[in-house]
């Protein structure tokens, strides 16, 4: 059963992988981002749109494990 496993994550890995280089190939034309007069140079689309969805990763499993530690701790 493990094995079925194993063959099927790395296809949705494969599958994912190749959806994300497709998405950056499409989205090649360059932008400058401007936030409160600090501006970014430009760069791919693709690039910041795939650096916000990592930066969401990470900020929301850092949120998810410190709620889950203080419940854990609570009792």
């Amino acid at each position: 059963m493990s094995k079925i496993k194993r063959v099927t994550f790395g296809a949705l890995l494969l599958l994912l992988s190749a959806v994300v280089i497709v998405f950056m190939l499409e989205n090649s034309q360059s932008s400058e981002l401007v936030f409160l007069g600090w501006s970014t140079p430009p760069l791919p689309v693709a690039v910041y749109i795939v650096a916000a969805l990592l930066l969401g990763g990470v900020v929301g499993s850092a949120i998810g494990w410190v709620v889950r530690s203080g419940k854990n701790a609570r009792g």
